[in-house]
């Protein structure tokens, strides 16, 4: 079994804390206090960092965490000159057990060059960083359309029940984006809706289900001919829309 707790941080950001057997995790952790402080809630002592990318929003409290607990830190081995104290570098194929559960890694560039995702299939856990969002998916700042698209496909090839467990609280202004980059999708209709209602109340959004992303997420359906023809591109290639949407949502 895995446990996970959700840490808000900063504005936005997520944290997640993994628990399983004599095993404690970290993922992404911008900051040292929040995580700290959940840790001595829980009487547990860190024992892993997991870094899904080398942004400071991610990595920022590595060293002091380190310092604290002397835990290892896992990150991108196409990255791993950016990672602040890794240990541990991996790479797609690759894999890291904590406790009883197992995560394969994927590399998914496209938001940096070194970007993975941490999988736990028996779980149905993915830990994603910001390739893909609630509703969204990363900025493009180190990587290209094709690449995005592509580690997109990889994590779209995961099963529905899978916790989209990405790295921040975006949900929302990614849902405006969404209905009018897919106006007929009535699903994503009501998931807006839903979602407003939530963050009125001040509930998280995330995670997702990644089969409520795979019908409502325009970023994971590039290759849908609806999608395509409301952007002016039918029969184009999947790259080519995605490209279109991506580049819609920076001038959103």
């Amino acid at each position: 079994m895995l446990e996970i707790i959700r840490i808000p941080v900063l504005k936005d950001n997520y944290v997640w804390l993994l628990h399983s057997g004599m095993t404690v995790a970290v993922v992404d952790p911008a900051v040292e206090g929040p995580v700290v402080a959940e840790l001595d809630r829980t009487g547990r002592r860190l024992t892993h960092i997991l870094n899904t990318h080398h942004h400071n929003d991610h990595v920022g409290a590595n060293l002091a965490l380190k310092a604290r607990y002397g835990c290892k830190i896992v990150g991108p081995l196409a990255d791993r000159d950016r990672i602040p104290g890794i240990d541990l570098a991996l790479a797609e194929g690759d894999a890291i057990t904590l406790g009883d559960a197992t995560a394969k890694v994927f590399d998914v560039p496209g938001h940096t060059r070194g970007h993975i995702a941490f999988w736990f299939a028996d779980e149905k856990a993915l830990f994603c960083g910001d390739t893909l969002f609630a509703l969204g998916c990363g900025r493009l700042f180190e990587g290209t359309p094709d690449q995005m698209w592509n580690s997109l496909l990889k994590l779209r090839a995961m099963p529905d029940e899978t916790l989209v467990c990405c790295a921040h609280e975006y949900t929302q202004s990614n849902a405006r984006f969404a209905v009018t980059a897919d106006p007929g999708n009535t699903r994503l209709a009501a998931r807006a809706a839903e979602i407003d209602a939530m963050r009125a109340k001040g509930e998280a959004t995330v995670p997702s289900l990644l089969g409520v992303e795979k019908a409502t997420n325009p970023f994971l359906r590039a290759d849908d001919p609806a999608l395509a023809a409301a952007y002016g591109l039918a029969g184009r290639d999947p790259v080519t829309v995605f490209a279109a949407i991506r580049a819609a949502k920076d001038r959103f």
